[in-house]
């Protein structure tokens, strides 16, 4: 069995777990509001950022200083006295480092596209600060391994909304391999422009804070978040029970309108803990708030585990935290188990729920969790889904 050692961990709920962990039973999100010049033609739309100073990325890694890698950095910090511990009982290349991202240092990309456009009308110099590593999806892994002197294996994931999920996923199977000890495993990405203007050309970016599974529903909002996660064989309170993933390729950025992959990857989690439907206690859904997606996985919910399994989607309080998202809603659970917290309800305060859709257990409040086994989803972009259950060892 794989265990997790320690998370650390930024989204809008706060900038640690213990901020976040209060916020999230108070049930509201700090760095949710509206904010300015980042859609085009310039209007506001609800975002999800995460506020504060972050780390400085040290000069001799100048070439990885992107926002994405000072998050990664920031939640680093949170668990470094367990990775230093790590590193130095097993050895530098005992340890991999995996992550997701779908956007890396893609602001930092379009920054200087702009600022170098500007130059060249000016007869300016070039911009000495930009190098290209900072938008790398490969970066991540790089720049943390880099920082640790990390020796063992270090890649990053990228399949759209599932690619932290995906990066638990690998760091399990290496560990069970016998190819590492330890993984550091998680993901981040931050606001940029570009996707959130891809969104926005969908119509898929809601105008007010999203709405998962309200009747009223009207698209996405968006987050950044960094979410870092020890997996261990050493035994720990909390397991990553089951793991399932599939890749059904149905629609480029549509879902299976009946979720075929999506129920292959719960029903391989299900699999390969061990477990019936009936024993898990809480999901995080995916539940992104776009019409498709809840529908979609509310067939596949009610089809699964019927009407009566509480879950609920938390994108309200991060936003969707894009390739962020499955470590960070993992490190959510993480703390419902950790800090026995009150399963958090669904946001049905302005929009009443969508009765259209396949009954499921939606939570209308806050409740106890009555069994300490929790699943989470994400179902992203070209049929990449995963699903991960936690639970108390």
């Amino acid at each position: 069995m794989i265990y997790i050692s320690a998370v650390g961990m930024l989204n809008a709920l706060g900038n640690n777990v213990d901020e976040i962990a209060q916020n999230l039973v108070l049930n509201q999100a700090p760095g949710m509001y509206e904010r300015a010049g980042w859609l085009q033609p310039d209007k506001t739309c609800c975002l999800g950022g995460v506020d504060g100073e972050l780390p400085v990325i040290p000069d001799s890694l100048f070439q990885h200083n992107s926002r994405n890698n000072r998050l990664l950095l920031a939640a680093l910090m949170q668990i470094k006295p367990q990775v230093d511990e790590a590193i130095a009982r097993y050895g530098q290349e005992r340890i991999a480092v995996i992550m997701g991202t779908s956007t890396s240092g893609l602001n930092e990309g379009d920054q200087h596209v702009s600022r170098t456009i500007h130059q060249q009308s000016m007869h300016q110099q070039y911009d000495e600060h930009y190098h290209y590593y900072q938008q790398e999806l490969g970066d991540p892994s790089r720049f943390l391994a880099s920082y640790l002197s990390i020796d063992g294996p270090a890649f990053t994931l990228s399949t759209a909304c599932s690619s932290s999920s995906r990066a638990i996923i690998s760091g399990q199977r290496l560990i069970e391999m016998g190819l590492v000890d330890v993984a550091i495993v998680g993901g981040a990405d931050t606001l940029s422009r570009m996707p959130i203007n891809g969104f926005n050309s969908l119509e898929s970016i809601s105008p007010t804070l999203c709405e998962p599974f309200c009747e009223e529903r009207q698209g996405i909002t968006i987050g950044e978040a960094s979410t870092l996660l020890l997996l261990t064989r050493e035994p720990q309170p909390i397991a990553l029970l089951g793991v399932g993933e599939s890749s059904d390729a149905w629609h480029m950025s549509a879902p299976h309108p009946e979720g075929k992959g999506a129920i292959e990857a719960i029903n391989m989690a299900l699999g390969s803990a061990g477990l019936s439907p009936a024993e898990i206690g809480y999901i995080n859904l995916h539940g992104t708030g776009t019409k498709l997606n809840d529908q979609m996985e509310s067939i596949v919910i009610n089809q699964i585990f019927g009407e009566h399994t509480p879950c609920s989607s938390t994108k309200y309080l991060t936003g969707h935290t894009l390739g962020a998202a499955g470590a960070c809603e993992a490190g959510l659970c993480w703390l419902l188990l950790t800090h026995n917290l009150p399963l958090p309800a669904q946001d049905f305060s302005r929009s009443s729920i969508d009765t259209s859709l396949p009954a499921c257990g939606l939570l209308s409040q806050p409740q106890p969790l009555k069994k300490p086994i929790v699943m989470s989803n994400s179902f992203a972009f070209g049929g990449n889904n995963t699903s991960l259950i936690l639970g108390v060892a």
